[in-house]
């Protein structure tokens, strides 16, 4: 049986085990400074109707923010089928990224 949690995959690969602790796929995270709306009104300025329980498209996302979300679907959180929506985990990164909100990469590779 082999063990292996974020703290021990920092040490292995020699990355920090730093920033938030955060990992949900069914709802919005909760951490202090993160408001939904208000990243939405950030990747949706164009849109006053924006709201987090509506289904999140990358086709009305900026060209900036539509490349930060290839990058993280691609590179940092892959995920498996489309590319055409968002999800939360994903914004909640985004968010991390645009507000310069250190992340623990680690638990996102298990």
């Amino acid at each position: 049986r082999i063990y292996l949690d974020a703290r021990i995959l920092a040490s292995i690969l020699h990355i920090p085990h730093t920033g938030l602790y955060v990992f949900e796929h069914k709802k919005w995270p909760e951490v202090e400074g993160f408001h939904p709306n208000r990243i939405l009104s950030i990747l949706y300025p164009n849109d006053p109707n924006v709201h987090p329980n509506m289904a999140l498209t990358t086709n009305r996302l900026s060209v900036d923010h539509r490349l930060l979300h290839h990058l993280i679907v691609h590179q940092i959180l892959p995920t498996g089928g489309g590319y055409a929506k968002l999800s939360r985990m994903q914004v909640f990164l985004m968010w991390c990224i645009l507000s310069k909100i250190e992340f623990c990469f680690p638990l996102l590779m298990l």
